[in-house]
């Protein structure tokens, strides 16, 4: 590994819920505050694993982001699902560490780490500045809780593993309920060419650290008749 940011690492045992570790450059003031989620096959202890794919593969080769950066590591047990209060108390706990403002916190995350976007996005829906969810899905009937958050999502036409119906349900909804979400599907994507596309070739990241929330009014959450 490379990884030229600086790099704090917090373990499970002094967490009391999961490792995870926080990049940052020399000068991190008044930058914005991103959250990498990782897919299912980098749960566990070995830490050294979420340096797979994703922004966690671009710290580790030696990229420097103009961002703090949390990349937390699902326990195996778990997925992120059943994590959204425990990775909402680590993004708060850092922001007040790092001094970061309310209204440049956004997330991102792939396959697993996609849902789990959607999930935190739903859960909290006046927190984040924007998410951008790679080959995630979620809880379409709950899309009006992200109608004042920006969406970034792509997503592979050729993905066998998370179909993309997943991610247009999701992006469909959030834009029928008034919302602003964008969905870029790869026409010769599939699962794993996707995530490695999103975050090396697109403007994914770009796009949500120039993000800023201007709305941070409670959005009511979304029920079925």
């Amino acid at each position: 590994m490379n990884i030229q940011m600086n790099m704090k690492y917090v373990s499970a045992e002094e967490n009391g819920t999961m490792n995870h570790a926080i990049f940052y450059p020399d000068n991190y003031e008044d930058l914005p505050l991103m959250m990498y989620l990782h897919g299912a096959g980098e749960r566990g202890t070995n830490f050294e694993d979420v340096y797979r794919y994703g922004v966690s593969m671009h710290i580790a080769e030696g990229k420097i982001y103009p961002a703090v950066v949390i990349v937390p590591q699902c326990p195996t047990e778990y997925v992120w699902d059943n994590l959204v209060r425990e990775l909402k108390e680590i993004i708060d706990i850092t922001a007040k560490e790092f001094h970061i403002k309310p209204d440049r916190i956004c997330i991102t995350g792939s396959s697993m780490g996609g849902f789990g976007t959607w999930s935190m996005g739903l859960t909290y829906p006046n927190f984040f500045s924007g998410i951008a969810p790679i080959c995630g899905g979620g809880m379409a009937w709950r899309t009006r809780n992200l109608c004042t958050t920006p969406v970034y999502a792509v997503h592979g036409k050729k993905d066998p593993t998370v179909l993309p119906v997943c991610s247009e349900m999701m992006v469909d909804g959030v834009n029928q309920r008034g919302g602003n979400a964008r969905l870029v599907l790869l026409e010769e994507g599939t699962h794993a060419s996707t995530i490695i596309d999103a975050y090396a070739k697109m403007d994914v990241v770009d796009w949500l650290l120039a993000q800023r929330r201007t709305d941070m009014n409670p959005v009511p959450e979304a029920y079925l008749n």
